[in-house]
């Protein structure tokens, strides 16, 4: 187990996925002519929530795995279909649904640990 304030391998591959994912959508998203309104909000949407949470794990935040792994749900839904509809965005789409698997396991992974790690057969 892990003292209050530390941080442990599991928030470090939590934060680097939420900020790596928040980075992807800054990439994907950045709009190609000067700043219309929908790109701003696209990345407003898209890019803002994983950054946040991304931080706010990093600054101890133990609700912020909760939410990622909440959002997380979308953010894969989303990958697949983007992937499945739109052939140009597909690597976008492709990279966007594994960062939303580590986002989920490694927002899991304490529980998980906890509820089957210490059960003994016999």
């Amino acid at each position: 187990m892990s003292r209050p304030g530390m941080r442990t391998a599991t928030d470090w591959t939590l934060a680097a996925a939420l900020l790596a994912l928040g980075v992807l959508f800054c990439v994907w998203f950045w709009p190609a002519r000067d700043w219309p309104t929908r790109d701003i909000v696209a990345l407003l949407v898209f890019a803002a929530p994983p950054l946040l949470l991304g931080v706010a794990r990093l600054a101890g935040a133990r609700t912020a795995g909760y939410w990622g792994s909440v959002l997380a749900l979308a953010w894969f839904s989303h990958g697949i279909m983007v992937a499945w509809t739109r052939p140009p965005e597909l690597a976008f789409a492709l990279l966007e649904t594994a960062l939303a698997l580590v986002i989920i396991f490694a927002a899991n992974l304490p529980g998980l640990r906890g509820r089957f790690g210490g059960r003994k057969r016999g």
